[in-house]
């Protein structure tokens, strides 16, 4: 059988994860290596400071105490004695959608997974009055997975997923959208007399028309967005090229050109 690595960053216990365990072991072996509790919003965070400790729960179910980032790292350079055919991370409890892909544990470790050459998946399920639909999203990740592990993906690229809560009208492929992020500070004195401060999400601005994803979302269908780690603003990178901008900085910093020391 197929070996598929799922992990999260919503914590082992986290029911999103293990609706998704049971759902990918219908189409192969899974390993589970996850964080010990919620580990929302910390990106690529490395733990480099303390030691990682590593607790197996039962067979192929291994706990961390760290990021979403390290149970990669963790899972591929040590507790799997060969790589998985795929890595998927989810099912996250809460929309990753535009720029929450910079922040998400969720789709870091997805991305952390094609650095190291495996096809992976980012999937997210978003509630309705309180209730998360894992069962809808866990059927997306299940037939995902399928298409992935049959024709793979090309070097580089994620599948970010957003699944809506019902009536889900279909699927469409998307790009990013934005959602625009004015955090709350919330200014504090704790009981020995020093400030600390909380930061909230506040309210999120989203914006995006129907070809992305928050615009799929809005309107009730499956967002699948393919994503890489290849930042570069290509259209600006050209208009610097054609423009003296180069020139303007030569002028002002060729006293360090062939500075000899």
């Amino acid at each position: 059988m197929k070996k598929i690595l799922i992990t999260n960053d919503d914590g082992f216990h986290s029911e999103g994860l293990n609706v998704l365990k049971e759902t990918l072991e219908k189409i192969g072996e899974v390993i589970v290596v996850a964080p010990d509790k919620e580990r929302s919003a910390v990106s690529f965070s490395l733990t480099l400071h303390r030691p990682l400790r590593v607790t197996e729960l039962k067979k192929n179910f291994f706990i961390v105490d760290g990021t979403p980032t390290d149970c990669i790292n963790i899972a591929l350079k040590d507790l799997m004695d060969e790589m998985p055919s795929l890595v998927v991370s989810g099912i996250n409890l809460g929309p990753n959608l535009g720029d929450d892909t910079l922040f998400s544990g969720t789709v870091s470790a997805a991305i952390q997974a094609v650095l190291f050459g495996i096809p992976s998946i980012a999937i997210s399920a978003i509630s309705k009055d309180g209730r998360f639909y894992l069962e809808d999203s866990a059927k997306v990740a299940f037939s995902l997975s399928k298409w992935v592990l049959k024709n793979g993906l090309p070097d580089g690229i994620v599948l970010s997923v957003n699944v809506p809560p019902p009536p889900i009208l279909g699927l469409k492929l998307t790009s990013l959208g934005k959602k625009r992020y004015s955090p709350d500070i919330i200014e504090r004195v704790d009981p020995r007399g020093r400030k600390y401060f909380w930061i909230g999400n506040g309210n999120p601005v989203l914006e995006g028309s129907e070809d992305t994803d928050v615009g799929a979302i809005r309107n009730n269908y499956i967002s699948i967005t393919p994503i890489h780690l290849d930042l570069t603003a290509k259209a600006y990178l050209e208009k610097l090229k054609d423009s003296e901008f180069l020139q303007f900085l030569r002028e002002g910093t060729k006293e360090i050109f062939k500075k000899e020391f």
